[in-house]
Protein backbone atom coordinates (compact mmCIF):
# COMPACT_ATOMS: atom_id res chain seq x y z
CA UNK A 1 0.00 0.00 0.00
CA UNK A 2 0.98 3.56 -0.80
CA UNK A 3 2.22 5.91 2.20
CA UNK A 4 -0.44 8.21 1.30
CA UNK A 5 -2.90 5.31 1.09
CA UNK A 6 -1.97 3.98 4.61
CA UNK A 7 -1.87 7.18 6.04
CA UNK A 8 -5.70 7.86 4.74
CA UNK A 9 -6.65 4.39 6.20
CA UNK A 10 -5.41 5.08 9.30
CA UNK A 11 -7.53 8.49 9.61
CA UNK A 12 -10.23 6.47 8.64
CA UNK A 13 -9.68 3.72 10.75
CA UNK A 14 -6.89 3.75 13.50
CA UNK A 15 -7.68 -0.02 14.36
CA UNK A 16 -6.60 -1.09 11.11
CA UNK A 17 -3.47 -2.16 12.06
CA UNK A 18 -4.78 -4.21 14.89
CA UNK A 19 -4.44 -7.97 14.79
CA UNK A 20 -8.47 -9.39 14.45
CA UNK A 21 -7.65 -11.32 17.77
CA UNK A 22 -6.96 -8.16 19.34
CA UNK A 23 -9.87 -6.04 18.35
CA UNK A 24 -11.95 -8.63 19.65
CA UNK A 25 -11.14 -8.31 22.49
CA UNK A 26 -11.76 -5.00 23.00
CA UNK A 27 -15.25 -4.64 21.45
CA UNK A 28 -15.73 -7.86 24.06
CA UNK A 29 -15.38 -5.23 26.94
CA UNK A 30 -18.34 -2.62 25.75
CA UNK A 31 -22.08 -3.36 26.64
CA UNK A 32 -24.04 -5.27 23.87
CA UNK A 33 -25.84 -2.58 22.58
CA UNK A 34 -22.40 -0.58 21.73
CA UNK A 35 -21.57 -3.94 20.29
CA UNK A 36 -24.35 -3.89 17.73
CA UNK A 37 -23.41 -0.44 16.99
CA UNK A 38 -19.82 -1.42 16.03
CA UNK A 39 -21.25 -3.23 13.50
CA UNK A 40 -21.46 -0.11 11.36
CA UNK A 41 -17.93 1.04 11.51
CA UNK A 42 -16.46 -1.24 8.74
CA UNK A 43 -17.05 -4.16 7.13
CA UNK A 44 -14.02 -5.16 8.82
CA UNK A 45 -15.78 -5.09 12.34
CA UNK A 46 -19.29 -6.48 10.96
CA UNK A 47 -17.67 -9.50 9.99
CA UNK A 48 -15.74 -9.85 12.90
CA UNK A 49 -18.47 -9.42 15.12
CA UNK A 50 -20.91 -11.68 13.27
CA UNK A 51 -18.09 -14.57 12.71
CA UNK A 52 -19.48 -17.92 14.73
CA UNK A 53 -15.66 -18.06 15.99
CA UNK A 54 -16.29 -15.07 18.51
CA UNK A 55 -19.47 -15.33 19.37
CA UNK A 56 -18.37 -16.59 23.07
CA UNK A 57 -16.17 -13.71 23.57
CA UNK A 58 -18.57 -10.73 22.45
CA UNK A 59 -21.18 -9.72 24.77
CA UNK A 60 -24.66 -10.97 24.42
CA UNK A 61 -28.49 -9.32 24.76
CA UNK A 62 -29.85 -10.06 27.64
CA UNK A 63 -33.69 -10.88 28.83
CA UNK A 64 -34.87 -7.52 29.65
CA UNK A 65 -38.60 -8.60 30.26
CA UNK A 66 -42.00 -10.52 29.67
CA UNK A 67 -44.52 -10.19 27.31
CA UNK A 68 -48.02 -11.20 28.81
CA UNK A 69 -52.08 -11.15 28.06
CA UNK A 70 -54.48 -10.05 29.85
CA UNK A 71 -58.33 -10.98 30.75
CA UNK A 72 -60.72 -9.32 31.85
CA UNK A 73 -64.18 -6.74 30.93
CA UNK A 74 -61.55 -3.31 31.07
CA UNK A 75 -58.95 -5.02 28.58
CA UNK A 76 -58.91 -3.67 25.04
CA UNK A 77 -58.84 -6.16 22.37
CA UNK A 78 -56.73 -4.30 20.21
CA UNK A 79 -53.87 -4.52 22.44
CA UNK A 80 -54.78 -7.38 25.20
CA UNK A 81 -51.26 -7.77 26.16
CA UNK A 82 -48.55 -5.99 29.06
CA UNK A 83 -44.70 -5.54 28.97
CA UNK A 84 -43.12 -6.09 32.05
CA UNK A 85 -39.48 -5.12 32.69
CA UNK A 86 -37.36 -6.85 34.58
CA UNK A 87 -34.13 -4.57 33.90
CA UNK A 88 -35.32 -0.73 34.73
CA UNK A 89 -35.07 1.38 32.10
CA UNK A 90 -32.17 0.09 30.08
CA UNK A 91 -34.45 -1.16 27.12
CA UNK A 92 -37.52 1.10 26.95
CA UNK A 93 -40.53 -0.45 24.63
CA UNK A 94 -43.25 0.51 23.40
CA UNK A 95 -45.65 -1.85 24.82
CA UNK A 96 -48.53 -1.62 23.00
CA UNK A 97 -46.80 -1.98 19.83
CA UNK A 98 -48.46 1.39 18.26
CA UNK A 99 -46.11 1.53 15.83
CA UNK A 100 -47.92 -1.39 13.55
CA UNK A 101 -50.58 -0.33 11.51
CA UNK A 102 -54.05 0.37 13.09
CA UNK A 103 -56.06 -3.11 13.48
CA UNK A 104 -59.31 -4.41 15.15
CA UNK A 105 -57.44 -7.16 17.30
CA UNK A 106 -53.77 -7.84 17.74
CA UNK A 107 -52.52 -10.77 19.42
CA UNK A 108 -48.71 -11.71 20.29
CA UNK A 109 -47.94 -15.48 19.64
CA UNK A 110 -44.38 -16.18 20.18
CA UNK A 111 -41.02 -14.40 20.25
CA UNK A 112 -37.43 -15.21 19.28
CA UNK A 113 -34.61 -13.55 19.46
CA UNK A 114 -35.80 -10.46 19.72
CA UNK A 115 -38.48 -10.46 17.38
CA UNK A 116 -42.10 -11.09 17.87
CA UNK A 117 -44.92 -13.09 15.82
CA UNK A 118 -48.23 -11.12 15.56
CA UNK A 119 -51.54 -12.44 14.58
CA UNK A 120 -53.13 -8.68 13.44
CA UNK A 121 -57.10 -8.68 12.28
CA UNK A 122 -58.61 -5.47 10.50
CA UNK A 123 -61.93 -4.24 10.96
CA UNK A 124 -64.28 -4.93 8.06
CA UNK A 125 -65.74 -2.37 5.78
CA UNK A 126 -68.51 -3.59 5.17
CA UNK A 127 -71.53 -5.88 6.03
CA UNK A 128 -70.44 -8.72 3.75
CA UNK A 129 -66.55 -8.02 4.79
CA UNK A 130 -64.83 -9.86 7.42
CA UNK A 131 -62.35 -7.79 7.33
CA UNK A 132 -58.40 -9.56 6.82
CA UNK A 133 -55.78 -11.54 8.70
CA UNK A 134 -52.24 -11.47 8.60
CA UNK A 135 -49.60 -12.20 10.53
CA UNK A 136 -46.71 -9.78 11.61
CA UNK A 137 -43.14 -10.24 12.62
CA UNK A 138 -41.85 -6.98 14.24
CA UNK A 139 -38.99 -5.91 16.17
CA UNK A 140 -39.98 -3.82 19.18
CA UNK A 141 -36.59 -2.22 20.14
CA UNK A 142 -36.68 -0.73 16.67
CA UNK A 143 -40.04 -0.50 15.88
CA UNK A 144 -39.04 -1.83 12.51
CA UNK A 145 -41.88 -4.82 10.89
CA UNK A 146 -42.72 -7.06 8.36
CA UNK A 147 -46.30 -8.51 7.02
CA UNK A 148 -46.66 -12.23 6.32
CA UNK A 149 -50.15 -13.27 4.63
CA UNK A 150 -52.11 -15.56 6.12
CA UNK A 151 -53.11 -19.05 4.67
CA UNK A 152 -56.52 -20.60 4.41
CA UNK A 153 -55.98 -22.38 7.60
CA UNK A 154 -54.59 -19.18 9.60
CA UNK A 155 -58.60 -18.24 10.82
CA UNK A 156 -58.80 -21.79 12.08
CA UNK A 157 -55.12 -22.14 13.52
CA UNK A 158 -54.25 -21.26 17.09
CA UNK A 159 -50.76 -21.50 17.70
CA UNK A 160 -48.06 -20.65 15.35
CA UNK A 161 -44.04 -20.37 15.78
CA UNK A 162 -41.43 -18.21 14.59
CA UNK A 163 -37.66 -19.28 13.79
CA UNK A 164 -35.17 -16.89 13.76
CA UNK A 165 -31.53 -16.74 14.62
CA UNK A 166 -29.42 -13.44 13.92
CA UNK A 167 -26.31 -15.17 14.43
CA UNK A 168 -26.85 -17.23 11.38
CA UNK A 169 -29.12 -14.58 9.06
CA UNK A 170 -31.28 -11.44 9.06
CA UNK A 171 -34.02 -14.37 7.41
CA UNK A 172 -36.92 -15.59 9.89
CA UNK A 173 -39.24 -18.52 9.75
CA UNK A 174 -42.79 -18.31 10.91
CA UNK A 175 -44.24 -22.42 11.46
CA UNK A 176 -47.91 -22.39 11.29
CA UNK A 177 -49.23 -25.28 13.40
CA UNK A 178 -52.61 -26.95 11.95
CA UNK A 179 -54.64 -29.06 14.08
CA UNK A 180 -57.29 -31.85 12.73
CA UNK A 181 -59.90 -29.38 13.33
CA UNK A 182 -59.08 -27.00 11.28
CA UNK A 183 -58.37 -29.44 8.63
CA UNK A 184 -62.34 -30.46 9.21
CA UNK A 185 -60.92 -34.05 10.13
CA UNK A 186 -63.62 -36.24 12.43
CA UNK A 187 -61.29 -38.61 14.35
CA UNK A 188 -59.88 -38.77 17.97
CA UNK A 189 -56.97 -36.47 17.36
CA UNK A 190 -59.06 -33.24 16.86
CA UNK A 191 -56.55 -31.37 18.69
CA UNK A 192 -53.26 -32.76 17.50
CA UNK A 193 -51.04 -31.41 14.83
CA UNK A 194 -51.67 -32.56 11.53
CA UNK A 195 -49.79 -30.35 9.41
CA UNK A 196 -47.11 -27.75 9.65
CA UNK A 197 -46.98 -24.66 7.29
CA UNK A 198 -43.87 -23.30 6.39
CA UNK A 199 -43.20 -19.44 5.61
CA UNK A 200 -39.41 -18.27 4.55
CA UNK A 201 -38.93 -14.28 4.58
CA UNK A 202 -35.91 -15.27 2.28
CA UNK A 203 -38.17 -16.86 -0.41
CA UNK A 204 -40.85 -14.79 0.20
CA UNK A 205 -43.88 -17.17 1.09
CA UNK A 206 -44.65 -19.94 2.18
CA UNK A 207 -43.01 -22.61 1.34
CA UNK A 208 -44.16 -26.01 2.18
CA UNK A 209 -45.84 -28.13 4.10
CA UNK A 210 -44.96 -30.84 6.25
CA UNK A 211 -48.12 -33.68 7.01
CA UNK A 212 -47.18 -36.19 9.82
CA UNK A 213 -48.47 -39.72 9.26
CA UNK A 214 -49.39 -39.75 13.29
CA UNK A 215 -50.64 -36.66 14.74
CA UNK A 216 -48.74 -34.74 17.32
CA UNK A 217 -50.49 -33.61 20.97
CA UNK A 218 -48.32 -30.01 21.28
CA UNK A 219 -49.83 -28.14 24.09
CA UNK A 220 -50.79 -25.11 22.91
CA UNK A 221 -48.48 -21.61 23.41
CA UNK A 222 -45.84 -24.01 25.27
CA UNK A 223 -42.55 -23.14 25.11
CA UNK A 224 -40.17 -23.76 22.28
CA UNK A 225 -36.70 -23.69 21.02
CA UNK A 226 -35.32 -22.95 17.41
CA UNK A 227 -32.01 -23.80 16.69
CA UNK A 228 -30.00 -24.25 13.45
CA UNK A 229 -32.57 -24.10 11.60
CA UNK A 230 -35.20 -26.75 13.73
CA UNK A 231 -38.02 -25.74 16.01
CA UNK A 232 -38.17 -28.29 18.71
CA UNK A 233 -41.39 -28.21 20.74
CA UNK A 234 -43.00 -30.29 23.75
CA UNK A 235 -45.74 -32.68 22.83
CA UNK A 236 -48.46 -34.18 25.85
CA UNK A 237 -46.76 -37.08 25.50
CA UNK A 238 -43.58 -36.07 26.91
CA UNK A 239 -41.51 -36.29 23.82
CA UNK A 240 -40.27 -33.17 21.87
CA UNK A 241 -40.98 -32.78 17.90
CA UNK A 242 -38.40 -32.07 15.74
CA UNK A 243 -39.50 -29.37 12.49
CA UNK A 244 -36.44 -28.84 10.30
CA UNK A 245 -36.91 -25.45 7.70
CA UNK A 246 -35.22 -27.48 5.40
CA UNK A 247 -37.22 -30.85 5.29
CA UNK A 248 -38.31 -29.91 1.70
CA UNK A 249 -38.78 -33.67 0.17
CA UNK A 250 -40.98 -34.14 -2.75
CA UNK A 251 -43.13 -30.70 -1.65
CA UNK A 252 -40.13 -28.74 -4.14
CA UNK A 253 -39.87 -28.82 -7.75
CA UNK A 254 -36.91 -28.64 -9.84
CA UNK A 255 -36.55 -27.17 -13.62
CA UNK A 256 -33.79 -28.27 -15.89
CA UNK A 257 -33.11 -26.95 -19.14
CA UNK A 258 -31.32 -28.60 -21.86
CA UNK A 259 -29.04 -25.55 -23.12
CA UNK A 260 -26.41 -28.27 -25.44
CA UNK A 261 -26.97 -31.98 -25.97
CA UNK A 262 -23.72 -32.45 -27.03
CA UNK A 263 -21.60 -30.93 -24.02
CA UNK A 264 -20.86 -33.18 -21.22
CA UNK A 265 -23.10 -30.63 -18.82
CA UNK A 266 -25.62 -30.40 -21.28
CA UNK A 267 -28.60 -29.61 -18.26
CA UNK A 268 -28.65 -26.18 -16.40
CA UNK A 269 -30.60 -26.06 -13.26
CA UNK A 270 -33.08 -22.95 -14.22
CA UNK A 271 -35.39 -22.79 -11.39
CA UNK A 272 -36.19 -24.20 -7.74
CA UNK A 273 -39.98 -23.39 -6.74
CA UNK A 274 -41.32 -25.17 -3.90
CA UNK A 275 -45.13 -26.11 -4.48
CA UNK A 276 -46.58 -23.02 -2.42
CA UNK A 277 -44.92 -20.64 -4.51
CA UNK A 278 -45.80 -22.50 -7.24
CA UNK A 279 -49.58 -22.83 -7.03
CA UNK A 280 -49.98 -19.83 -4.17
CA UNK A 281 -51.02 -20.74 -0.08
CA UNK A 282 -55.37 -21.23 -1.50
CA UNK A 283 -54.58 -24.07 -3.40
CA UNK A 284 -51.48 -25.35 -1.04
CA UNK A 285 -53.50 -28.15 0.65
CA UNK A 286 -53.24 -29.92 -2.94
CA UNK A 287 -49.57 -30.27 -2.23
CA UNK A 288 -49.69 -34.36 -3.08
CA UNK A 289 -51.86 -33.65 -5.90
CA UNK A 290 -50.18 -31.69 -9.00
CA UNK A 291 -48.16 -32.33 -11.90
CA UNK A 292 -46.56 -30.36 -14.77
CA UNK A 293 -47.76 -30.94 -17.97
CA UNK A 294 -46.47 -28.54 -20.36
CA UNK A 295 -43.77 -25.03 -21.21
CA UNK A 296 -44.58 -22.80 -22.84
CA UNK A 297 -42.60 -23.12 -26.45
CA UNK A 298 -41.39 -19.44 -26.53
CA UNK A 299 -42.10 -17.73 -22.65
CA UNK A 300 -40.55 -19.17 -19.90
CA UNK A 301 -44.28 -19.86 -18.46
CA UNK A 302 -44.90 -23.89 -17.11
CA UNK A 303 -48.31 -25.31 -16.85
CA UNK A 304 -49.35 -27.34 -13.86
CA UNK A 305 -52.65 -29.38 -13.05
CA UNK A 306 -53.92 -29.32 -9.70
CA UNK A 307 -56.41 -31.63 -8.03
CA UNK A 308 -58.21 -30.00 -5.09
CA UNK A 309 -58.66 -31.35 -1.82
CA UNK A 310 -62.11 -31.88 -1.62
CA UNK A 311 -62.58 -35.79 -0.54
CA UNK A 312 -66.11 -36.27 -2.07
CA UNK A 313 -66.09 -34.27 -5.53
CA UNK A 314 -61.94 -33.37 -6.07
CA UNK A 315 -62.03 -31.16 -8.96
CA UNK A 316 -59.04 -30.49 -11.65
CA UNK A 317 -57.78 -27.31 -11.94
CA UNK A 318 -55.61 -25.45 -14.09
CA UNK A 319 -52.66 -23.01 -13.58
CA UNK A 320 -49.79 -21.10 -15.20
CA UNK A 321 -46.30 -20.64 -13.10
CA UNK A 322 -44.15 -17.13 -14.80
CA UNK A 323 -40.75 -18.22 -13.79
CA UNK A 324 -39.25 -15.06 -14.40
CA UNK A 325 -41.76 -12.87 -12.12
CA UNK A 326 -42.05 -16.37 -10.02
CA UNK A 327 -46.07 -15.65 -9.95
CA UNK A 328 -48.66 -18.37 -10.52
CA UNK A 329 -51.73 -17.93 -12.09
CA UNK A 330 -55.34 -20.02 -11.84
CA UNK A 331 -56.34 -20.01 -15.60
CA UNK A 332 -59.39 -21.84 -14.81
CA UNK A 333 -61.21 -25.25 -13.83
CA UNK A 334 -61.32 -28.36 -15.88
CA UNK A 335 -63.40 -30.47 -14.29
CA UNK A 336 -63.87 -33.35 -11.98
CA UNK A 337 -64.07 -35.60 -14.74
CA UNK A 338 -60.61 -34.76 -16.53
CA UNK A 339 -57.74 -37.52 -16.60
CA UNK A 340 -54.49 -37.22 -18.11
CA UNK A 341 -53.22 -36.68 -20.75
CA UNK A 342 -53.40 -33.20 -21.36
CA UNK A 343 -51.19 -32.81 -24.95
CA UNK A 344 -50.35 -28.90 -25.85
CA UNK A 345 -50.99 -28.21 -29.10
CA UNK A 346 -49.57 -25.61 -31.23
CA UNK A 347 -51.52 -24.76 -34.34
CA UNK A 348 -49.42 -25.45 -37.28
CA UNK A 349 -50.59 -22.97 -40.54
CA UNK A 350 -49.26 -24.82 -43.12
CA UNK A 351 -51.40 -25.18 -46.57
CA UNK A 352 -49.98 -28.67 -47.35
CA UNK A 353 -49.23 -32.03 -45.53
CA UNK A 354 -46.81 -34.50 -47.07
CA UNK A 355 -48.64 -37.20 -48.54
CA UNK A 356 -52.07 -35.59 -47.92
CA UNK A 357 -55.12 -34.24 -48.46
Amino acid sequence: MATGSMEAALMSDPTIKLPDDLLVEVISRVPYKSTCCCKCVSTRWRDLISHPDHREKLPQSTLTGFFYKTYGMGRDPRCPHVYQSVSGSWCPLDASLSFLPECEELDILDCCNGLLLCRRRTAPKALDDPGTLEYVVCNPATEKWVSVPATEYSLFVNDARLGFDPSVSSHFHVFELVTAVALNLNNKYDYCIEEVGIYSSKAGGWTHQIVWDNPIEILCLSGGAFFNGVLYLRSDSDTVAAIDVQDHGSSELSIWVLEDSISENCWTLKLKVSYMQLVGVEYSSAGEHYGVISAHPEDNVMFITVESASRIFPQMKLFSYEMDSREPRFICDLGRNSRCPYLPYVPLFSESLADGH
